[in-house]
């Protein structure tokens, strides 16, 4: 390239830019969204642009046609930088894109099948409608919240239902075809997370404040969808120390005796009648009923209520935990 040639004009506002000579619409061939990229010889030059150091940030490769690309960055530990890339509807069947960053690009509706995405940067990037069949993605990086869920947000800020709507739908997809790629690689720990963001994404499409919108909440707090088991066991210990509380200020009855809390006890007597309610609650909320402790006046209604919700929580907890232990 001699001094005269022009270069091609992409630039980022990042300070990024492209230094290939460019073409007649002032851009590389890499970076001009008007050139198809389906040569037999553009996944051997494109390959060969990555090892010498080209510009591969926002790359145009809208409807190309890759199978078979080997972008992994060999003996590296950080992978080809394919930030703002368009990928829109490209073939990447069996594509080897290892550690590869594509941090806001595009991949939507692109051929991922049989593809190796093991550790790939994916914030921020359009995952819709993606083949995932038989593509590797453990330890892929989707980042706390999708794209479409990032705008789904703010348009719920501004007032715009419809459009939040219609992301949040969106994501749903995302996380329900990420959720089946998860499963058919056996990683389910990863499917797991991906079905409680998928509950989530159609939760929020539903009116605000609608009975289906609070269970769903009330759910994904409980037992997060079937996929926390841990947060059963705090809402249990949540609920036998709050009914303890109850027991020690309504009574409980013990050998013919009232015991309740009162301020002329000692600290010691009232520490211990507090720790038989925990007892009592821990009976109570199994459902043992030794009969020792009984309730008297409003402490029968508690010991009703936690009984009842009690044999409810115990056997949810069975099934969340066989549910994650058997996968």
């Amino acid at each position: 390239m001699t001094e005269n040639t022009p270069t091609c004009c992409y630039h980022e506002d990042e300070g990024f830019s492209c230094s290939e000579p460019a073409g007649s619409s002032g851009l590389c061939y890499w970076h001009d969204p008007k050139i198809i990229k389906n040569k037999p010889e553009d996944i051997h030059n494109l390959e060969l642009f990555a090892r010498n150091g080209g510009m591969l940030r926002g790359l145009a490769l809208k409807r190309a046609k890759l199978p078979g690309i080997d972008l992994v960055r060999h003996h590296q530990k950080v992978g080809f930088d394919m930030t703002h890339a368009e990928l829109y509807r490209a073939d990447l069947q069996g594509a080897h894109l290892f550690n590869l960053n594509l941090h806001k690009a595009s991949l939507m509706k692109a051929d991922l099948r049989d593809s190796n995405v093991h550790c790939a940067n994916l914030v921020g990037t359009n995952l819709l409608g993606i083949k995932w069949n038989g593509a590797k993605i453990e330890n892929i990086t989707t980042g706390t919240k999708l794209k479409q869920e990032t705008l789904a947000l703010e348009a719920v800020r501004v007032g715009e239902k419809e459009i939040a709507r219609d992301y949040f739908e969106q994501a749903e997809e995302i996380y329900r075809d990420l959720r089946k790629a998860a499963d058919r690689e056996g990683l389910f720990a990863m499917s797991g997370d991906y079905i409680r963001k998928e509950l989530t994404m159609r939760r929020h499409q539903m009116p605000k404040y609608s009975f289906h919108r609070i269970i769903s909440k009330m759910i994904d707090l409980f037992c997060g969808y079937g996929e926390a088991p841990l947060r059963v066991i705090g809402f249990s210990m949540g609920l036998i120390i709050v009914c303890a509380i109850f027991y020690l200020f309504t009574g409980l009855s013990y050998d013919g005796k009232i015991h309740v809390f009162q301020l002329s006890n000692d600290f010691a007597s009232n520490l211990y009648l507090f720790f038989n309610c925990i007892y009592y609650s821990v009976v109570t909320f199994t459902t043992l009923g030794y009969g020792d402790f009984t309730p008297i006046g409003f402490s029968r209604a508690i010991a009703a209520i936690e009984a009842f919700t009690g044999s409810f929580t115990i056997a949810l907890f069975v099934v969340v935990f066989v549910k994650k232990m058997t996968r």
